[in-house]
């Protein structure tokens, strides 16, 4: 009997296929450390935890979140000793360095072999920070703070086995010493759910219900923010609305926690950008959804007319993959994370803070649909090809991890690339 232990603040998170897959076997027990806000999943023996928010004023403002997170591994190290007290000592463990969780797993289970996913390593240059000039970061003191947060994701390399790396950019951001270690392997998109429909069909919260047939615009992000190019967006929605008077602007995701610069006190980003273009769009035709159901917002991807997403130089969104494998046309910022898998074949780039330019595409777009159903279909097989769950991605990780594929892992029929016309 083989023992696997992930370690993930918000678990199942980037393991949920993983751990779903690896439940279903016999010869393998799960176990999993996370805090209030992770969920259980049937075979998985859920270990929760809580940090309470201590005082850190006397902390050194350089040390306080290497503080936080010290106080975090401390009660990962209470569940880890209460998981081996019970009799679960794991052989492999998989955990998220970016939160402290990992800094003690080494010392719990020193006989285990160690897999750090690695997200994104933070630089000074060439990636989020200092990259859009009207959200600058703040001095020398932000770039020290900047460079350590890196903290316990360097801790994390030195003590883990082998590292995983979703994409080829997020891998390239990781020191040159620590590359050998890091292997490519994204979780994956279930091609088979999301996948290109004729009849899909999405009813607003006014009643009004849209479909293929409309001139739609989709905007995803898990939260509106200016990393996700939430204000490019919005600038360049007077131009859209007022050139097609028949589209309608669906946008999917929250007012949260942001992973960039906090907004002003008192406003959300959505809030601040709304009313900065609020008397210039007819705001009935501007439709914000929330967070939605998995399904519902497959069906919001498989309506789109033109579906956009810009990011900084930030991690990739698992939404973009989705949205490729439901055939969307993407039009998408040209910054080097989007660059690895979208180009001139499969979707259409812009400079991220053109505004013009991005309004002028999307109007393209909706006045001429049929110019893009090649590209429509070469996202929807590039998806397929290199980050299908079942027969690409999940396969590559158990693979990684010494497990043998099972029959659903990878002898699945080969997904349909376009069943029909209309639906491109």
């Amino acid at each position: 009997m083989k023992k696997i232990l992930f370690v993930h603040n918000n678990f199942p998170a980037q393991y949920r296929h993983l751990a779903e897959t690896l439940a279903n076997r016999p010869d393998i027990q799960l176990a999993a450390i996370g805090t209030q806000t992770a969920r259980r999943m049937p075979g998985v023996k859920l270990m929760k935890y809580s940090v309470r928010d201590p005082n850190v004023a006397a902390t050194h403002p350089f040390a306080r979140r290497f503080d936080l997170e010290c106080r975090r591994a401390e009660e990962v190290l209470y569940a880890a000793s209460s998981l081996a007290a019970g009799g679960f000592v794991p052989d492999v463990v998989l955990g998220h360095p970016g939160w402290g969780e990992t800094l003690p797993l080494r010392s719990a289970f020193p006989k285990a072999h160690h897999v750090t996913y690695c997200e994104l390593f933070y630089r000074v240059d060439g990636e989020d920070s200092g990259f859009d000039l009207e959200f600058p970061q703040t001095g020398m003191d932000g770039e020290v703070g900047l460079r350590l947060k890196n903290a316990a994701t360097l801790l994390a390399l030195v003590d883990c086995d082998r590292a995983v790396s979703p994409t080829e950019w997020q891998r390239s951001t990781y020191p040159d010493e620590f590359k050998s270690k890091i292997k490519i392997i994204h979780e994956g998109v279930d091609v088979d759910r999301a996948k290109p429909s004729a009849n899909a069909k999405l009813r607003l919260p006014s009643g009004v219900t849209l479909s293929k047939k409309d001139e739609v615009v989709t905007y995803v992000s898990r939260c509106f923010e200016p990393v996700r190019g939430f204000h490019i967006f919005m600038r360049a929605l007077p131009r859209i609305l007022a050139a097609r008077p028949r589209a309608q602007i669906v946008l999917v995701g929250g007012e949260g926690n942001p992973y960039g610069a906090s907004p002003p006190e008192g406003e959300t980003w959505k809030s601040l950008f709304l009313k900065e273009v609020a008397g210039q769009i007819d705001q009935s035709r501007v439709h914000f959804l929330g967070h939605l159901a998995h399904q519902d917002f497959l069906h919001v991807l498989q309506i789109s007319s033109a579906h956009i997403y810009f990011t900084y130089p930030f991690v990739l969104s698992w939404s973009l993959l989705e949205a490729m494998s439901t055939g969307c046309l993407i039009i998408a910022s040209a910054t080097a994370p989007i660059q690895e898998v979208v180009n001139s074949d499969n979707g259409i780039l812009v400079p991220f803070f053109d505004v013009e330019q991005l309004a002028d595409r999307v109007i393209e777009a909706l006045a001429y649909p049929r110019r893009f159903k090649s590209m429509r279909a070469q996202a929807r097989a590039m998806a397929v090809k290199d980050f299908d769950l079942h027969r690409v991605c999940l396969p590559k990780m158990l693979d990684f991890l010494g497990f043998e594929s099972n029959e659903r892992d990878t002898k699945l029929d080969d997904p349909v690339l376009v069943s029909s016309d209309e639906e491109i």
